[in-house]
């Protein structure tokens, strides 16, 4: 009852059906942009081949890469006459996984390299005396930047759920005739909306990525709340006590 009458006339299938998609879409790219942003990290950060430097450079040039642009180039790839043509994704939600993929992975591989790189050298060396493999110091080192990593991912999540101009131009804007999203997402329902002059659906879809976005600020704010760094600092500092304790003989 309170549900509804908080609604009003707003369709609630219509707003549930856009947010499905847009988490949809918006995990799907983030976990393949973080399976190839991670070992390519970890290869980055572990080798010294020349040219590192311009490639770290290209990829922190990367996260500003204006959207449209990248929708143009996958709408390019992916219409009839480009070469990924014959599979037949443009105007799906495959596509706009393909064009949020581009972009979130810029961040998370940009954030992640640098958390790796923050990792001691000495765990590195550490590891290989041990006589691990070079998968295995890739692990290690991996768990000990876990915190950086989680808030790349985050940020890359971010970045892929506030995404409206490429997901408008590969996607299509797509809903059924029963009002549920084919690959109309919470960023171009919004836009629509509000050209329609609909407020109080573009309100609810914007309370909803509101909502989402900054949930996946709050659990950022958590992981960087827990850094190794942190922990450390925290332990420093009960030990402190007893260091003055010890001294007050």
């Amino acid at each position: 009852m309170f549900l509804g009458g908080a609604l009003g006339d707003l369709n609630v299938q219509y707003l549930v059906s856009i947010t499905l998609v847009s988490l949809y879409v918006s995990t799907a790219a983030v976990l393949v942009s973080t399976a190839v942003s991670l070992p390519v990290a970890v290869a980055v950060a572990f080798g010294d081949f020349r040219g590192k430097s311009l490639l770290t450079s290209l990829v922190s040039t990367g996260m500003g890469f204006p959207s449209v642009v990248v929708g143009l180039v996958v709408l390019l790839a992916l219409s009839n006459s480009g070469p990924l043509g014959e599979f037949g994704l443009l105007f799906t939600p495959e596509a706009m996984i393909v064009s949020q993929t581009i972009l979130a992975t810029p961040v998370v591989l940009s954030v992640s390299l640098s958390a790796v790189e923050g990792v001691s050298a000495d765990l590195r060396d550490a590891a290989f005396v041990a006589g691990g493999t070079r998968t295995d110091v890739g692990l290690a080192v991996l768990s000990e930047a876990r915190y950086g990593i989680v808030t790349a991912v985050l940020a890359g999540y971010g970045r892929a759920i506030s995404e409206v101009g490429s997901v408008l131009i590969v996607g299509g804007n797509i809903v059924f005739s029963d009002q549920t999203s084919f690959t109309r997402t919470l960023t171009t329902a919004i836009t629509v909306e509000a050209r329609k002059g609909n407020v109080e659906t573009g309100i609810a879809l914007g309370a909803i990525l509101l909502a989402l976005v900054l949930g996946v600020n709050a659990v950022g704010a958590r992981f960087r709340d827990r850094t190794p760094g942190e922990t450390a600092a925290g332990g420093r500092q009960s030990r402190g006590p007893a260091g003055r304790g010890g001294g007050e003989r």
